[in-house]
């Protein structure tokens, strides 16, 4: 069902016929996302209902996106932080993004789609939506497995309800020969969970807990890197530690271009109470996972080497 060598993350494959609640292979599939989550923070996950068909359709209009002057993808604004384009930073500058918050629902993507191209693209609007909607689909399973395997299914649904998406597009140009190969700075994700997905070209590395860096290669166009963000870790009081990551470019290589869908809770987040004991008490008060990310963006929040803690923690 899963797999590791040394030096890679685990691979849980979730497009199994018989992967369905109460089986055995549920259960097992279960109990291998758990810990992997709580000792690399993140798996690579199979999941094949992402065909190669949508997967290059996807990733040629990821390009045509990227494609648009600088001026058209600065219209990409939001009020919530991490939500709107960003780029053209000294610091960073082999790196840009824009966000489609709510990308399961028509509306969203054609309102996106709108905004970049005036007369339309429905090859651009479909395609997102369709991702989307595959990616929303995995993202509630695999922490419906998560809370299942902590015995606070309970949780779930509630959870569900109140889960906000934000499908995000990146781009990482081929650095100059005089330039940083620095794609994006280590960093661990202010989400409840984020599943990454790229084109042919590699560049994520992960920090294990033995803080050694690793290359992620995903072995096919239907791997999907699910990782855990600092939210939830605070749900999961510590259990789960979040996936320190970053990008490293190469000279000479093509660019490179990914997307990311990320989970955040809408409203406040309880610690469940089974997740504590005398032994390991909560270690977090329930929280506004937004406000949170408005904290991370604030001068104490950016000097934080956790901010999650500093917001929240007992």
């Amino acid at each position: 069902m899963g797999s590791q060598s040394p030096s890679t993350i685990p691979v849980i494959d979730l497009s199994n016929e018989d992967l369905k609640p109460g089986t055995n292979t549920w259960v097992s599939t279960c109990q291998e996302i758990r810990h992997a989550m709580e000792e690399f923070g993140c798996f690579e996950g199979i999941y094949s209902k992402v065909s190669l068909e949508l997967h290059n359709q996807v990733f040629g209009t990821t390009e045509e996106l990227f494609d648009l002057p600088t001026e058209i993808k600065m219209k990409n604004t939001s009020t919530k932080p991490y939500f709107d384009y960003f780029g053209q930073y000294s610091y960073l500058p082999l790196y840009e993004s824009l966000g489609i918050d709510n990308p399961t629902t028509l509306e969203s993507t054609q309102s996106f789609t709108n905004l970049m191209w005036p007369f339309g693209n429905d090859r651009f609007c479909e395609s997102a939506l369709s991702y989307s909607e595959l990616m929303v689909e995995l993202d509630k399973m695999v922490i419906g497995m998560v809370f299942e395997s902590y015995g606070v299914e309970r949780c779930y649904e509630s959870y569900i309800e109140s889960v906000n998406y934000l499908l995000r597009y990146f781009k990482y140009r081929t650095p100059d020969m005089i330039e940083t190969t620095m794609g994006l700075t280590p960093h661990t994700d202010k989400t409840m969970t984020s599943i990454i997905h790229q084109n042919h070209i590699n560049g994520l590395q992960i920090k294990t807990r033995d803080s050694e860096w690793i290359d992620v290669h995903p072995s096919s166009p239907s791997s999907f890197i699910f990782m855990a963000g600092d939210a939830l870790m605070a749900w999961s009081n510590d259990r789960i530690l979040p996936c320190y990551h970053q990008v490293i470019m190469s000279h000479g290589t093509e660019t490179r271009y990914s997307l990311g869908m990320f989970s955040f809770k809408s409203g406040i987040i309880e610690i469940p109470q089974e997740l504590g004991d005398e032994t390991s008490p909560l270690k977090y008060k329930p929280f506004d996972h937004f406000e949170f990310l408005h904290f991370n963006q604030s001068q104490v929040g950016k000097k934080s080497p956790c901010s999650i803690k500093d917001y929240c923690g007992i």
